[in-house]
Formats: C-alpha cells, structure tokens, sequence
C-alpha cells in the first residue's frame, strides 16, 4: 500500500527496488551507516559491560560488506558509558543509575577501552578505522558540519571505517534524558555524507503496531513509506535506565534520512548477519522508504540543524500550510499564527501547522521577537511596525524543507 500524507503509511510487504538474491553477495547499497546502541552491545545491562562477542560479530560483518563491491561504511556506537562502569567497578562501586558527573567519568574511562577493542577487532580483517567524537553542536555550524563531512568523506576514500559516538564527556544534555541514544547522531551523519542506507540496530526487530512486550496482539510492520504522527504513536516509552534512545528516537532518525532520500532499516542487532542482510536489501526488520529523490547538500544541513531543540518555531495557519506544500511559495508573515521559542535572524526553526506538526523548517529572516510583532499583517507594513525590513517573508522559500 503506497504511503501519502492522506493515507495509511505503512504496508507488510517491502519495495521491490534494490532487492538481491540471497545468492548475491553484492550490497544493494554502497554507503551505509550502521548505528549500535547501548541495548545491543551490552545486552540491555550496561553493568556487566560490552558484549565483545556481539561486537566481534558487527565487526566481522562490517569487514566482509567493506571487503565486496567497494562499499564505505561508517559505524555509530554507544557503549562507552558501559566499558566505563565495567572498568571502573573493578575498583569501586558504581551507582545502579549514577548522576551526569559520574556518567561523564564513565565515558572518560570507557571510550579509550571501546575504540581499543574495535580497533584491535578490525584489524583482525585487515580493515583500519578511526576514531570521531562529536556533539550535536559541532554539526549545527555551517563550517564546522562541512569540515566534518570533508574530514570523513576523505576517510572513506581510504578505505576507512571512521568509528563514531557522541562526546559525552562535554555533551552533559546528551547523557541525560534529553538525546537519544546516538539514533539522532546516526540520521545526522547518514544526511551529512549523503549515505544510501542508515541501518539502527535494535534489541527488537523492528516497528510494532503497539509495545509487543506489553500488548500480545502487537504485529511488526515491514514497510514504513511515510513516517508521520500515527507511525510515532506507535513508539512505546523506553523502559532502560541506561539506554537513552527507545523507538521515539529512532522514528525522529527514519523522518530526517528519509525527507533526505536515504533508506533506513530498524532490525535486530544480535541476529545473524543481520547487517549484511540489510546491506543486500533483504526483509529484515522494518524498512523505511526514501523520498523519491535526494536533497541538495544545504537542506539536508538545515534538516541536521533543527532537532536539538535549540531554536524555536512559528506555528502558521492552515492557508499558509496549505501554500507551503502545494505552491512551494515563501512563508510570509501574514500566514503566522504564533512564535515559540528564542530565534535570531539566520537562525533555523520548525514550521508547524496548529496542532504542532512539523510542516517544514527553514532559515528565519527576522528573530523571534521581531516575528512576533509582524505575524498576522501584509508583508508591506513589515518596515512601518518595525523600522527596518530583511525581505518580505519570514523564511524565503530558497531557505525552505517541506518535511
């Protein structure tokens, strides 16, 4: 069942584009994104630490897709916190749910020992990889996010398997409840090098109608064509203490690299060869579809800006919601309704229609306040309520993504 915005957007049966033979080794996608969470390489207990067994098969797996056809690839792991406490509770005792100061310890100590057991496991396959630690910040300045994409299209030029996770050291809002567990960091670096696959692996198998683990009657659903706010409904509350991800995050991830055109599977992390599998484009998991095509690399930056939360939104009308995505046309202040949020001119904000659906985002010409005081009126009294004029709209629609 094809998906719309009007329309049932889910369906049990995956698109037929991209599929191989199980016979062929060959990957249905060249660059790929592979994204481990805590769930998955601790066994959803962080207290005992990584599982090296698990790791050694991602690893082996990773090597043998790098090994065939050319492919690049780029892993995202957690896991650091983990190597921390195990390490760290040969010495002292750790609390079962420590504070921020003590998970940033944690990471300090356990990232060094995360990078060395992969580092060592790659080499095994004869496969080099380098270590990337970021935060979110660093991606949502424009130099900054091109200096990154620069550094890590270089490696993969290589043949080098760059190894990525968030800086938790310095990212003190990302240990907390606030970051998911690396999804974000994993859709943002997939639209950062213009990747073909971003693959989530899971401690379950991918998207259910309803919490299977409290609802017996839940059905995984195969094929996501349209991630909208009944695809998020069905996300279930994360119940792990130590994982800061759970299936919200991951659909936030699927909205942002699918708007971009790149396909994205959710599956189980500790099934067999489960990454290759999803490399070839077999049915594992849940699939994601991809917009028909790719966005040019400046809105895929201003789609990575938008989700920390750090800017604000103007909540529009239904006219002007129903202009954006019929017509393509500006957004002008007489089509705002409301300004959430503190915003300067050039900063990017979320575009919501009444309910607080994210209809687009896009660069503002005018701060928050200054929005505030011409939303509802022409765009040629803008210069007589406030003195100065950017342009007649409140976000040009050169500096515009429809979500």
């Amino acid at each position: 069942m094809s998906g719309t915005p009007n329309s049932p957007i889910y369906s049990s049966t995956r698109a037929a584009v991209g599929l191989h033979s199980d016979q062929d080794a060959e990957p249905a996608y060249r660059r790929i994104v592979v994204k481990a969470g805590t769930n998955v390489l601790a066994g959803g207990n962080s207290r005992d630490g990584v599982d090296t067994e698990v790791m050694a098969s991602l690893v082996d797996q990773m090597a043998r897709l790098a090994d065939s056809g050319g492919g690049q690839l780029v892993l995202v792991t957690s896991g650091a916190i983990a190597a921390g406490r195990q390490a760290l509770a040969e010495r002292v005792a750790v609390p079962a749910v420590p504070d921020i100061p003590t998970r940033q310890v944690l990471a300090a100590l356990g990232q060094s020992r995360l990078m060395s057991t992969y580092t060592g496991m790659f080499e095994q396959h004869g496969v080099v990889v380098s270590q990337v630690l970021l935060t979110i910040k660093d991606l949502a300045q424009r130099q900054a996010y091109l200096n990154i994409k620069n550094t890590l299209l270089s490696l993969l030029d290589l043949g080098i398997i760059p190894i990525l996770n968030e800086n938790d050291v310095v990212a003190a809002d990302e240990i907390g409840e606030v970051f998911g567990d690396n999804d974000r960091l994993s859709s943002l670096i997939a639209t950062l090098i213009d990747a073909d696959l971003l693959v989530i692996l899971s401690d379950v198998d991918g998207l259910y109608t309803a919490d299977p683990k409290s609802d017996p009657t839940a059905t995984r659903i195969d094929t996501v064509d349209f991630v909208d706010d009944r695809v998020i409904a069905m996300a279930g509350e994360h119940r792990n203490a130590w994982a800061r991800g759970g299936m919200p995050t991951k659909l936030d991830a699927a909205r942002l690299v699918t708007t971009s055109g790149i396909a994205m599977s959710i599956c189980r992390g500790r099934d067999p060869d489960v990454v290759v599998r999803a490399a070839r484009g077999e049915p594992v998991g849940t699939f994601f579809r991809p917009a028909s095509s790719k966005l040019e690399a400046r809105k895929r930056w201003m789609l990575s800006c938008v989700g920390d939360g750090a800017w604000g939104q103007v909540v529009v009308d239904d006219g002007a919601v129903s202009a954006l995505r019929r017509n393509g046309v500006s957004l002008l202040p007489a089509g705002v309704q409301s300004v959430v949020g503190n915003f300067e001119r050039g900063d990017i904000i979320y575009i919501c229609d009444s309910s607080g659906f994210h209809v687009a985002c896009g660069i503002a010409n005018y701060s928050n306040s200054a929005v505030d005081r011409i939303r509802g009126i022409r765009s040629d009294r803008i210069v007589e309520t406030l003195g100065y004029h950017y342009g007649q709209e409140v976000v040009h629609r050169n500096n515009l993504v429809l979500l």
